[in-house]
């Protein structure tokens, strides 16, 4: 399986320490199943460190990968799990720990109606509803050391 980072330069060594704590699935080394929502990544971060580049590294995994001995949290879907589990993340207040977790991008235009729901204008349900009416990117996200050595860079692409 073909997976996608999107950042300011080419990561060949994916290091899970580098990244932020308080996002969807907490600190870790995201990636996508999906070029394009890569490239979207690597533009706005290009965009916010202004004169950087904008590059897309790529790398490939077992096609089996959620179905190891690991610990994996995977979501199907805009779920009410899903929106609690991003809410909690964001928040900086989730503690489970898990070494792989697959599911929905929450990015900027979905965390609008996420934002309704964390301040209590709207329902989990009413948000999972609206929420319906996005289209979904995946995301895969490695939060443990024992999981890195499954990604093999191949190739980057400047976009």
């Amino acid at each position: 399986m073909k997976l996608y980072h999107g950042s300011t330069v080419t990561v060949k060594c994916p290091d899970i320490q580098q990244g932020r704590k308080a996002t969807d699935f907490g600190k870790g080394f995201y990636t996508t199943t999906n070029f394009e929502q890569a490239k979207k990544w690597a533009i706005l971060k290009r965009n916010r460190e202004r004169g950087s580049k904008a590059i897309v590294s790529v790398y490939e995994v077992p096609d089996d990968i959620l179905d190891r001995e690991f610990s994996v949290f995977r979501f199907d879907g805009a779920t009410k799990e899903w929106l609690e589990f991003v809410v909690n993340n964001r928040r900086g207040k989730e503690s489970q720990s898990y070494d792989l977790i697959m599911g929905p991008v929450a990015d900027d235009q979905l965390y609008a109606t996420i934002r309704l729901y964390e301040q209590g204008v709207v329902t989990a349900g009413a948000a999972i509803e609206m929420l319906k009416t996005h289209k979904l990117f995946n995301q895969l996200s490695f939060h443990t050391a024992k999981v890195i050595p499954l990604l093999k860079f191949t190739e980057a692409i400047e976009v």
